[in-house]
């Protein structure tokens, strides 16, 4: 499958916020999210074909039992169930970061991560009318989230940028018309800077207090700043 990067860092975002993990990185998506943080992996993919094989060499070459499976968008790897099989085998927790557009059909899954795409996703002219539509038209699929909250643990991870964004978000999880604890909801500040994080994290902030979600802070930017491999 093809990978943009395999890394050793700490988890830095979500309920796991902290965790020492592996990422591995695949590259591919099926969304052009505005504002991508790793248009490397997704509006322009790039990377290396690994086989099942070395990329099981690599993690197991790291002292985390955590893995992280992420993207782009992870579930498009044809040979992605194959490896979590094998990362099972090993004992290590499996986290998958997705934007929950294709089903799990089983795949082994400590940690279902999902990010369904909002409005304030929608890419603008850079791209064709034609991958405009196709973003729009994929993005929120509530049949494909089902079957990802009815099979495994999850946690919903929603990137916010204004707050009719969180209105939005209570619409979304509504239509699945299952019983979602507001604690497995996170909201993130949109942006790819400190400054721009912290500029939303006010109101944000106190958005999650009124309503009982998770304030969710990215780590990652606080301790690296926005590069690769962290």
């Amino acid at each position: 499958m093809l990978i943009s990067e395999i890394f050793y860092s700490l988890q830095g975002e979500g309920e796991l916020t902290g965790m020492p993990s592996v990422f591995v990185r695949t590259s591919g998506c099926n969304l052009r999210c505005n504002w991508c943080d790793t248009p490397y992996a997704s509006w322009n993919a790039e990377g290396q074909t690994r086989t099942v094989a070395q990329i099981l060499s690599e993690i197991e070459d790291k002292p985390a039992r955590h893995v992280v499976l992420t993207g782009g968008e992870p579930m498009l790897a044809k040979d992605l169930p194959a490896l979590a099989a094998e990362i099972r085998k090993t004992g290590r927790h499996i986290t998958i970061e997705t934007a929950a557009t294709i089903r799990p059909d089983g795949i082994a899954c400590d940690l279902a991560s999902l990010s369904p795409k909002l409005l304030n996703s929608a890419p603008d002219d850079r791209l064709s009318m034609t991958w405009r539509k196709k973003h729009e038209s994929l993005r929120w699929q509530p049949d494909v989230v089902r079957a990802w909250i009815d099979a495994y643990p999850y946690q919903f991870k929603f990137v916010v940028a204004q707050p009719a964004d969180v209105d939005e978000i209570e619409g979304m999880l509504a239509s699945l018309g299952r019983e979602i604890p507001r604690h497995k909801v996170l909201l993130m500040p949109e942006g790819i800077t400190l400054e721009a994080i912290r500029a939303k994290s006010g109101w944000l902030g106190e958005l999650c207090k009124a309503r009982g979600y998770r304030y969710a802070h990215r780590l990652h930017l606080e301790l690296y700043g926005n590069k690769r491999g962290t």
